[in-house]
């Protein structure tokens, strides 16, 4: 960033002019009764002039869950409905839900070419918005929500084929804090490395003044020598290919044009690394729940040691079992490992699923596997506790921002981006 976004009269003032920015002129004119140069410059004279302002940043925490689940193409509704609270983990809750989805749709060919079709997102989103703001609901009394205010609303969501991402944000947060530049991107690289079937979408938001980026993938599935490399090469490929563009509609402060460019990234989905070992090693070794011996051979860990992929990234300890391939017809055991069981699928079990994050100010407070049985794989989720920075001053003579102009309401920026 160049020096002027690092100055302290500059930060804040583009800073208060985003805050503002839809006030109309006639608002602006009961504060000066000059053009709108004239009102900018009166209001740069209150801020810093005449109120001698020391602008400087100061850290909320926020806690924010991630999560990453391939759901094997199945609907969430119907004969199939799946139940998330013990997923999302509520009687914890956290002040942001980020989850990512695999395979919400099969995987087939009229689905991969054919045009987009947004109803399973929407059947997603709706259970997602039901789970956080019913629980919620139901675990508050009516004194501390007397309106029946939705706990959660949905920031951003974006689907490509069958990989989809969901934002949701407490509600008094979204009140309360400047959340700006809500962008979504994808990125496909399947088949002929253009097609939906495989591939990124990402979410890219401010918060006050620290940017965040969440990218859920799913690469390239196969065990045979040399699938690792072309799993490296996706994440190559979202890497260079993701981006957030300026728009009119931006506000005035810089915001992140690639996924590196932010403040705090995470990265989660089927990542589908397995595991460097022969099946039936594999299975001994779980069978003594023994994961730091077996984590040896994980080819995510392998490759980031190597420098492969992901370097100076971070992962939790993992303290699990492996997350797939869990049987169709016995969903307690892994697929495969049974000789007499014809046509079942013969795959070594191993952690596709996986969340990790780049940035400082992130401490990861939990990182763990749950147990539904809806699909083939078991979700997976992290905890993270997260800085924000937020723009005040030590004068404790300076007038809020909430009283210059108070007739004009803060604005949020959202994207509820239905493909």
């Amino acid at each position: 960033m160049d020096s002027e976004n690092h100055n302290p009269r500059r930060r804040f003032r583009k800073w208060f002019k985003g805050k503002h920015k839809r006030a109309d002129h006639n608002q602006l004119s009961q504060v000066s009764d000059g053009g709108e140069d004239e009102s900018e410059d009166y209001l740069d004279d209150i801020l810093f002039q005449s109120m001698e302002m020391d602008p400087c940043t100061s850290t909320i925490e926020l806690r924010v869950f991630v999560g990453t689940w391939n759901v094997a193409g199945k609907s969430p509704i119907g004969s199939l409905a799946v139940d998330l609270d013990e997923w999302l983990n509520l009687k914890d809750a956290a002040d942001m839900y980020v989850l990512g989805f695999q395979e919400i749709v099969p995987l087939k060919t009229r689905n991969v070419i054919g045009a987009e079709d947004p109803t399973e997102a929407r059947n997603w989103n709706l259970l997602i918005g039901k789970t956080l703001n019913n629980d919620m609901e139901q675990s508050r009394s009516q004194h501390e929500n007397p309106k029946g205010v939705s706990k959660y609303k949905l920031m951003a969501s974006k689907k490509m084929v069958g990989v989809f991402i969901s934002v949701w944000m407490k509600s008094d947060l979204v009140s309360k804090y400047y959340i700006s530049n809500v962008k979504v991107c994808s990125v496909a690289c399947g088949i002929m490395g253009y097609l939906g079937n495989k591939g990124s979408v990402s979410v890219s938001m401010t918060i006050e003044g620290t940017s965040f980026c969440f990218v859920v993938a799913h690469l390239a599935s196969g065990e045979k020598k040399g699938d690792e490399g072309r799993r490296n090469h996706q994440v190559s490929e979202i890497f260079r290919r993701t981006s957030f563009p300026r728009s009119p509609a931006d506000d005035d402060i810089p915001h992140p044009l690639t996924i590196l460019g932010h403040d705090r990234i995470f990265w989660f989905g089927d990542l589908n690394y397995r595991l460097y070992l022969e099946d039936n090693s594999a299975r001994q070794l779980i069978k003594k729940l023994d994961w730091r011996a077996l984590q040896e051979f994980d080819q995510l860990r392998r490759e980031r040691e190597y420098g492969g992929v992901f370097q100076g990234w971070d992962e939790g300890a993992i303290e699990f079992a492996p997350t797939y391939k869990y049987s169709s017809s016995n969903c307690n055991r892994y697929s495969g490992g049974v000789p007499s069981r014809s046509g079942e699928k013969q795959r070594t079990p191993a952690w596709c699923d996986r969340i990790l994050w780049y940035g400082k100010g992130l401490t990861q407070l939990s990182y763990f596997r749950s147990e539904s049985k809806f699909s083939d794989h078991r979700p997976v989720s992290a905890l993270f506790s997260t800085q924000v920075e937020v723009v005040n001053s030590t004068n404790p003579r300076v007038v809020s921002r909430h009283t210059i102009l108070p007739t004009i309401p803060p604005p949020v920026e959202t994207v509820t981006e239905q493909p």
